[in-house]
This record gives C-alpha cells, sequence and structure tokens, in this order.
C-alpha cells in the first residue's frame, strides 16, 4: 500500500530522515520505534504530506503521493497526534466534525458516531463537553474522530504519551484489540519498544534520522541490524 524509496528529508538545511526502502503492507500495523528526536514523528508528517521530501518518492497504491490532489489524498488518511486537539464542543459533535465537512448526511454521520463512540468507549459520554473530559477520554474521543473517517491509512504520533500508565495500558490494550479486528493500515509511532511489540504486526526502527531495521520483534531481537541497533534494545 506504501512504497518509500530513497527518502531524504530536510528540515533548515539539515538532513532528519533517510529510509532507503520501506514497503507497508495494506492491512498492516507497523510500529514505528526510536529514542526521541530520531525522526519517527517525521515519517509520519511526510506520509501525510506535510513535509516536503529533498529526494526520493513516496507512493500510495502505487501512485507517487507528490502527483495526486491534495485533497483526494488527505481523505484517504486520518492523523491522530499526541494531544488530542478537540474543539470546545460536545464529545458528539467533534467525532462529527469530519463527516460533516466531507457534507455526509444526517443519518450516516449519527450512524457512523454512534459505531465508532462505542468502539472506542465513549458512547456514554456524547453529550460531555470536551473541556469535561479526561486525558484519556479526550484521546479515545480524538481515536474516535480518526477511525470515523473510514481512512485507508491511519497514522498515530505517540498518541497516549500524556496519559497516565495505568490509562496509557489499557488504551494501548483496547487500540491493539481493534486493530487486530479491523485490519485497517496503521503506523504508530512510539518511543517504547514494548509498547510497539504490542502494537505493531512489524516494528521499523529509526535511529539518528535513519532508518536501521525492520521486521517483527522476534526477528529484531534476535538479529539485530547493527550495533546501534542492538544499543537501543538493551534499553528494554
Amino acid at each position: 500500500m506504501i512504497s518509500v524509496r530513497d527518502l531524504l528529508i530536510q528540515r533548515n538545511g539539515r538532513d532528519v530522515l533517510k529510509i532507503n526502502t520501506l514497503e507497508i503492507q495494506r492491512g498492516e500495523t507497523l510500529a514505528v520505534v526510536g529514542p526521541n528526536g530520531a525522526g519517527k514523528s517525521t515519517l509520519l508528517l511526510a506520509l501525510a504530506r506535510l513535509l516536503k521530501p529533498a529526494r526520493g518518492q513516496i507512493a500510495f497504491n502505487g501512485r507517487p503521493i507528490s502527483q495526486m490532489d491534495d485533497l483526494e489524498y488527505r481523505r484517504k488518511i486520518s492523523f491522530v497526534f499526541q494531544d488530542p486537539l478537540l474543539m470546545d464542543m460536545t464529545v458528539e459533535k467533534n467525532i462529527a466534525l469530519g463527516l460533516k465537512f466531507r457534507g455526509a448526511e444526517k443519518e450516516e454521520v449519527r450512524a457512523r458516531v454512534g459505531v465508532w463512540s462505542k468502539a472506542m468507549g465513549v458512547d456514554s459520554l456524547l453529550g460531555r463537553r470536551a473541556s469535561q473530559l479526561s486525558g484519556g477520554e479526550a484521546q479515545r474521543v480524538s481515536l474516535a474522530r480518526a477511525f470515523v473517517l473510514d481512512p485507508e491509512l491511519l497514522l498515530m504520533d505517540e498518541p497516549f504519551s500524556a496519559v497516565d500508565p495505568p490509562t496509557r495500558a489499557q488504551l494501548l490494550n483496547d487500540l491493539s484489540s481493534l486493530l487486530s479486528q479491523d485490519h485497517r493500515t496503521t503506523i504508530f509511532v512510539t518511543h517504547n519498544l514494548k509498547e510497539a511489540a504490542q502494537v505493531g504486526d512489524r516494528v521499523a526502527i529509526i535511529i539518528n534520522g535513519e532508518l536501521k531495521q525492520v521486521g517483527t520483534p522476534r526477528q529484531i531481537k534476535e538479529n539485530p541490524a547493527d550495533k546501534k541497533v542492538m544499543e537501543f534494545l538493551k534499553e528494554f
């Protein structure tokens, strides 16, 4: 579904991400892991077409995304950020916002909001305002808002980093279960290798702005690509 070739991303004239080749299959959850500042979020921003490559190509279903209409491509993806970024309105209206922007019919909006609010465990909060939510509840609403758009590609940038450990563990369990059933092509960024192994079908390790290795958690553990990967693995 996603094919990356000879990719170079620069910011302020400095190389911040290099990827020789990366293939992401339809329905796969790829967990991207690495130290803070390694370039993980840069990959998501490039995939979302929010950063333009200095070199190389990203293809979506065989088409270079640079050649796709901006609106056409944006409608294929959803982005979940570290902070929920909810509007000052009810949970129901927050989840429905993207659908309304797309001109969906009221009955379709109501039905889809019902499905995904229940899937994310916030169906009892639909009438509550965003400002009244806990951190975990707000991030569940953010996830429902992303899934309700039925994206072909879901991009998630450390979505649970701001919540307390017990809430984070429960959110990870729920998300892992949902993705295993939904088979939504997902890229999940984290700095925690254990979380990456829990959520991802495969794990991609980025260190110092370079994609070092991609494989199952077991493959990477048994055959680390180089010393930098070995050192990173030792932290866990």
